[in-house]
């Protein structure tokens, strides 16, 4: 598995194209749930994905302090096929860029609640109470170094 980080410049359109797939494949329709996927802040962001022959297996996003808010946050977590390690291991690589590439102290997320003993394994905690969005339960997290 070969781990890939890029900006949005030196993505290529299939890089790209791959991308936009999974995530409108796994969050818009295999969770049943119509939002706006494109929320503009790609282009802002650093893009991690884990691919093999096979493609792009697992993906996610870190956008630096005042992108998505206050903080360095991760956002689109996403793997093709569960139950492989592949979501852990695109997180670790996610935290490690936020730290060296951001200089991050914090990194903020906002999970599906369902989820939020996942990130919780990486030194996440909850900071908010549950709340809606587009229709699916998520919680604020927040990463410090006094919880890596």
């Amino acid at each position: 598995m070969e781990l890939v980080i890029k900006p949005f410049e030196q993505l290529t359109v299939r890089e790209l194209y791959d991308i936009l797939t999974l995530r409108v494949n796994v969050f818009v329709v295999e969770q049943n749930c119509p939002y706006a996927e494109l929320d503009g802040k790609d282009p802002f962001a650093l893009h991690l994905y884990l691919r093999d022959q096979e493609g792009i297996q697992a993906y996610l996003r870190v956008m630096d302090r005042g992108v998505a808010g206050e903080y360095v946050t991760i956002g689109r977590v996403v793997t093709a096929r569960r139950g492989l390690g592949l979501g852990d291991q695109i997180l670790r690589a996610g935290i490690q860029a936020a730290r060296e590439r951001f200089h991050a102290d914090c990194i903020y997320l906002e999970a599906q609640t369902y989820a939020k003993g996942f990130y919780a394994r990486q030194g996440f905690r909850q900071i908010s109470e549950e709340f809606m969005m587009d229709g699916i339960p998520h919680v604020e997290m927040l990463l410090t170094a006094e919880n890596p």
